[in-house]
């Protein structure tokens, strides 16, 4: 019996398992370095954060670029904008992508295939061509410096309709047919059986979308100007401007800007990985 179980041991650190497992390592450094860069340099003394040669821990650790940055601008209030504005623009993504992909996925009407395409189209074209556009469609709304102004041009994302399509596609049509005997209608087949069988992908692209929307900059500081409406991110950059180049503090800002998302990931990241998994884009 222990002969076996040393076996099993030998054949779990084959030559192969050890090589992913030291590219698995690799990869997560290269990913966390940088992140411990920030914050060793958050906590040096501003005057050490560009010393050379450059040292991971200056003499004292201490917290005082958070309390400048903290006292510096409202950041709670930032804080507040931020978390509203990702949290509406994610509920209003999941819907309207999830709608616009059941109507490509499974409704036939004229002119179907040439609105997906343009839709498609769109994932090809950078957001910044928009901007300008966008603004003065939000300037004619009256819709600048307000809250919707900056939620309602990022709702319709044309890769989160390609996504939910493709996931779509793979639900079996029997379901639907059974609830359509039952005398059930399209609407009601939408939000009592294609929703809760797509709550993996649905997942996904909240997720994907909450995340994108807590780190957007350039929208949030074209179309908002009234501090009381900042976001996080241009709120940091305002604070960092007004107050010259200081890496200190400029690393404590990515820290606090960037700290809710890494717990977002954290707690999701098997929703993150199964979502991703099960819209078929893993073996495109």
């Amino acid at each position: 019996m222990s002969a076996v179980a040393d076996e099993g041991r030998r054949a779990r650190w084959t030559p192969g398992r050890f090589a992913l497992l030291a590219g698995a390592v690799l990869l997560a450094a290269v990913w966390v370095a940088p992140l411990a860069w920030a914050v060793a340099t958050s906590l040096k003394p501003e005057a050490e954060a560009t010393r050379t040669p450059l040292r991971w821990i200056g003499s004292t650790v201490t917290l005082r670029a958070y309390r400048q940055v903290w006292e510096a601008g409202d950041i709670g209030r930032w804080m507040f904008n931020t978390a509203y504005i990702s949290v509406m623009t994610t509920l209003l993504t999941v819907v309207f992508c999830a709608m616009a992909a059941y109507g490509f996925a499974r409704t036939d009407f004229r002119g179907r295939k040439v609105l997906y395409g343009v839709v498609l189209a769109g994932i090809m074209v950078p957001p910044q061509v928009l901007m300008a556009p966008l603004f003065a469609e939000m300037v004619s709304l009256g819709l600048v410096d307000t809250y919707w102004g900056v939620i309602l041009p990022q709702v319709a994302v044309p890769a989160m309709v390609f996504i939910l399509v493709k996931f779509f596609d793979g639900v079996p049509r029997e379901l639907e047919e059974a609830a359509f005997v039952d005398g059930a209608g399209r609407w009601r087949v939408f939000w009592t059986i294609v929703m809760p069988l797509s709550r993996p992908v649905l997942a996904a692209v909240a997720i994907f979308t909450f995340i994108s929307t807590w780190n957007n900059f350039l929208w949030p500081f074209l179309v908002t100007t009234d501090p009381n409406g900042m976001t996080l991110p241009v709120g940091l950059v305002n604070v960092q401007s007004s107050y010259g180049l200081r890496y200190a503090q400029m690393m404590a800002s990515v820290v606090i800007a960037g700290l809710p998302l890494l717990v977002v990931f954290v707690l999701f990241q098997r929703q993150i990985v199964r979502g991703v998994a099960r819209t078929g884009l893993s073996g495109q």
